[in-house]
Parts: structure tokens; sequence; C-alpha cells
């Protein structure tokens, strides 16, 4: 069963697309929406929706801040982030930033295929409620305006209080255990300007265009919570080659990647899977950006490789996990006032394809006889993509844009992502988005992504216990959009510029027939879905999400964050069970509690 290992590499691949986000230049200023982090440097003034970022004059430059009548990211979506303050030229200086964010979330407790051997009784996920938080600094020195040195660490997170889920550990974050001390580094990287750029060594995140194969984990969304994002160590070259404020901008990169969606260095991704066993993912990445006053498009490309060596249970065989795979990813946006009326109309666009092949080749002693032994290269070809189109009213007057907030919000997303229902026949197709690009609350967040999830540990526990079948771990979908596609409006209406008002729906079936391709086939040697239930069924239902934002300013210094997020999700036909029953509604509250410096 091939198909599961080479999903790897829409995730695995997609990190080549990387353009820094806490470490991003020149390729991030087609970033998606959120404003940016205080890693980021003046080159991302147009890398998502929120307030540019003032530091970093010696990068390649960014638009003019804009006039009182311009379009801006903050008037579509408002974290109240501010931006680091820029470097000085006469004197060093030191910035300090951060945040802390606490979540409370109860939900049904979603229903899964039981494991058959191991846990029959786990018909469920196990998890109705719980608490969770990070906190996420971002120091940052400058020597006058020659060097910087930026660091990015979330210095605890995860599970505070409440329910753990159970067997789902194929899966990284599980929430199988209150663990709320956990650390996790992002960022570490020397800056150097030069005439026509900037020169970036250490560890870096990465984002690119709508951030859906390559996401820094920083990017916010109308609903939900950005992810831990695509880290690697970084060697990066951007420069201007039509000079200082042209419009072009190129960035070259060569990363050995520390975490992202589909690798992890330590290897400590899957629960007790190879542990010590850590990803070799290396990857060369090219990016070209045109930027213009009122829109910019960009092509990234990037070659990679990725290992990992994997030991059989039964005997002292080794083999290894591999990946080659080429990724190209088009990535645009606009933004136009509306003539007579003080509202803007914008958009933006990604699209990826992605051409490779996987191999699966024992070493050491001769192999075991199993699924994990004796593949021939699996061919992959992936295809996924999004578009969003929006209009904003603009209310408030003054000299300043901060004196103006986007009013009334109205967009529409629609996206896709190639599917497959073939696990034998030598082609991957199955492309998933990186977890961070939200789309509800629900659907992918939950739902797909937990039963993913069983499935997969079902496989590695049961099915394949003895010799471990390749590509297990990345069957998880772990939030992202996994073969579907669908369309998502979104409103925001705020009464006040400190307070948001919000409503979206999605609406989604899958591309293919939804297929675990480790589950046993039904009756007539059909495949099944992930209940067991038949695969032809792609209807994935529709969800309904509501929300309340506030943002309140405590002087110049720190800014309150409280919210509350709902979403009802009324399943389809695609997650009937193996007797035809189907998935009750699916519910999910969270309140939220934030503080930004």
């Amino acid at each position: 069963m091939r198909f599961a290992f080479v999903t790897l590499a829409p995730l695995a691949f997609a990190v080549a697309l990387a353009s820094p986000s806490a470490a991003q230049p020149v390729e991030e200023a087609s970033a998606g929406r959120g404003s940016p982090s205080a890693a980021q440097p003046v080159e991302e003034a147009s890398a998502g929706r929120g307030s540019p970022s003032a530091a970093q004059p010696a990068a390649p430059a960014a638009p003019a801040a804009p006039a009182g009548d311009d379009f801006e990211e903050r008037l579509v979506l408002d974290t109240g982030r501010k931006p680091p303050p820029p470097p000085d030229p006469a004197r060093s200086t030191f910035s300090f930033q951060g945040e802390y964010q606490l979540r409370y979330r109860a939900m049904s407790d979603l229903p899964l295929r039981a494991p058959p051997l191991s846990a029959p009784g786990a018909t469920t996920l196990g998890q109705s409620q719980y608490i969770a938080h990070w906190l996420r600094l971002s120091p940052r020195f400058h020597f006058k305006d020659k060097a910087s040195i930026v660091a990015q660490i979330d210095v605890v997170r995860g599970l505070i209080a409440g329910d753990t889920t159970r067997d789902v550990e194929q899966v990284r974050d599980a929430r199988a255990a209150l663990a709320w001390y956990e650390v996790h580094p992002r960022a570490l990287y020397l800056e150097v300007p030069w005439a026509l750029g900037v020169v970036r060594v250490g560890q870096q995140s990465a984002h690119w265009g709508m951030g859906l194969v390559v996401n820094d984990g920083e990017h916010a969304s109308v609903f939900g919570d950005y992810e831990r994002g695509s880290l690697m160590e970084r060697v990066l070259f951007a420069a201007t080659p039509m000079g200082k404020g042209g419009p072009l901008h190129v960035t070259v990169a060569g990363d050995l990647v520390f975490e992202d969606n589909a690798a992890d260095l330590l290897g400590n991704d899957v629960e007790g899977q190879d542990e010590g066993e850590g990803d070799r993912a290396f990857q060369a990445v090219v990016s070209a950006l045109w930027r213009e006053r009122r829109g910019e498009i960009g092509i990234y490309g990037a070659m990679r490789r990725q290992a990992r060596e994997r030991r059989a249970k039964t005997s002292p065989a080794r083999f290894s996990e591999v990946l080659t795979s080429g990724i190209l990813d088009v990535a645009g946006r606009f933004n136009a006032p509306v003539p007579g009326g003080r509202a803007h109309v914008y958009g933006e666009l990604e699209a990826a394809v992605i051409l490779g092949a996987a191999s699966f080749a024992p070493s050491g002693p001769p192999p075991p006889s199993g699924h994990a032994f004796g593949r021939s290269p699996v061919t992959v070809r992936s295809v996924g993509g999004a578009a969003t189109l929006g209009a904003v009213h603009v209310a408030g007057r003054g000299a300043r844009p901060a004196a103006r907030w986007g009013r009334v919000v109205t967009e529409i997303e629609a996206g896709y992502a190639s599917g497959d229902d073939d696990p034998t026949d030598g082609v991957s197709r199955r492309f998933t988005f990186d977890p961070s690009h939200n789309v509800g609350l629900l659907l992918f967040d939950e739902v797909l992504a937990w039963k993913t999830a069983r499935a997969a540990t079902i496989a590695e526990r049961e099915l394949f216990a003895a010799s471990p079948e390749p590509g297990i771990r990345s069957l998880p979908s772990k939030g992202g959009v996994p073969g579907a596609a669908y369309v998502n409006p979104r409103i925001i209406v705020r009464p006040a510029r400190w307070l948001d008002l919000k409503a979206g729906a999605v609406i989604a079936e899958a591309t293919s027939d939804l297929v675990d391709p480790y589950g046993a086939p039904r009756a007539g040697g059909s495949l099944a879905n992930y209940d067991g239930g038949d695969s032809r069924r792609r209807d994935l239902g529709v969800e309904l999400d509501l929300g309340v934002d506030a943002r309140i300013a405590m002087g110049r210094l720190v800014t309150l964050q409280f919210g509350t997020e709902a979403g009802v999700l009324f399943p389809g036909g695609a997650f009937d069970d193996a007797a035809g029953a189907e998935l009750p509604d699916q519910y999910l509250l969270t309140l939220k509690l934030g503080v930004i410096h």
C-alpha cells in the first residue's frame, strides 16, 4: 500500500517552498494573512494580513508607508500585534516582543473506528474538553544597522488540564498526555544587510503565498489557531536585482529542515516510533517576486531529498524511507479601491504542483518478508490551490492610516487538493494543505485530522506490527485539507474598531473516493473509508462557524485579547460507517484569552 507514504510529498516538499517568516525577506511578500511576527523584517511588509513590520531598512526596500486611503491588510484582519522597532544607525538596540495565549475547548467526543485487537472498546477519541496554552517570545538585537540577531521560542506550550486522546499516537501533538511545559525553539539567526538585500544564517521559519504548502505558524486566520510551522537551518540570500526599491525580488536558500509538517530532524514527531531516528531533509529553494503598489505575483521552485532510517521490529534489518521531489508554486495578490466609495476589493491565490518519487530500500542484515521491503519507487503527482476574493468597507478618518479600520469584511475562499482513490497503482496523488492554513474549525481541524490519525495508529500497531509499513506516519492530515474541494465564505462586522463579530461556513467534498489505504476491504473487495464504510461517498458535509474577538489596548505596550469561537458540522455521507450509520453532528466551543506585547 504505497499511498500513505507518498502523501508525504505535498507536505514534505511543501517546505521547499519556504520563504522565511520569522526570518523571511523578499519571498514572503506574498505570504498569507496575519500580521508579521516580531521576527520579520521590512521586506515582509506585504507578508500577510496585519500591520507590516517596520524593521530592517537594510533589507530589500518595501513599498512606502500606505497613504490615508490605501488598502492595508489590517483592515481585513487586525490581531493587535505591533511591528518591531527598526534598528538605529547610531547605536545598538534591543527589543522584546511576545504573546501568551490560553484556550479552553469543549467538543463532541468524536466517534472513531476502534483498534480491533489492542483496544476494541476505544470507539471514540476520548476527549471532550481541555485547556491548552503557549507563550511565544521574540527578542531581537540590532548592532546599529550593521547586523541583527533574531530569536523566537515557544518557551512553554501544551495541554494544561482536561481530557486526553487515546489511540491516535501516530500523529505529532496528539494531546495524549498533560504536558504544559513543552519548549519549541523556532528561530535563532544572524542577519546582515548588504547593498541590494540581506543575508541570513541560522534557524528560520518559512512561509510562501497563502501558506498552503509552507506555513510559518505565525499568520492569524479568521477562525482557528496557527500551529508549529515550517522551521529550518538555513542560509539565505535575498536581493533586488533592479536596484534597491525595485519591483523584482529574488531569494536563494539552502536548508536542512529542522521541523515541518512532514519531517522532524530530532525524530520525535511520532510517539514511540523509531526513537532517535530523525528525518534528514535537505532542500534548495529559489523564488522570484514582482511587486507593485496594487499587487504582486511570484513563483517559487525547489528540490528536496528526505530520508529516514527505520528498524523492523522482529529483526535487526533496517530500511530507508526516501523522498525526492520538486515543487513549483505560483502565488499572487491584488487590491483596488472601489470608485466612489470608502471600500477596497482584494484577492489572493496560490497554486502548486508536486512531482517526484519515493522509494523504500532495506539495508543491513537480510530483510524479513513484509510490506516494508522490496518496494519499487512510487511516482508522486499531486496538485493543489486556493483563491480568496473579498471586499472591505472602511470606517474612521484621519491623516494617519492607523485612524481607519475595516467596518465590514466579506470574502469567499475556494480551494482544491487532489485526492488518491487507488493506493496500489504506484502513483500518489493526494495533496494536503499545511495545518496552519485554517479552513473552518471542525471538518478539517478535528474530524478528518483524528480519523486519519486513528487509521494510521491501527495500521502501525496491528496491521504491520512486525514489519513497519513505510509512510504510515504521513497518512494523518494533522488538520490540513487532504484531498478535498471546499468553499468557505466568511464575514466580519466591526461595530467598533476593537470588536469583531464573525461568521463563516464550509461546504466540502472529497476530490476522489475517500479511501483508508490500510483499511480492510469491504465485502466484494472494494476499499473502505476511515470508518469501514463505502469509500465512494464523497460528501464531507457542511460546517457553520460563529465567533467574537475583542482587543483592548492597555497603554502602548500591552494588548489584551478576548474571544470565543463555536462551530457545528453536519457530516456528509463520506463518514458513514460499515453499517451505513451516519456520523452524529459535531460541535466545538473555544474560549480565548491572549496577552500581546
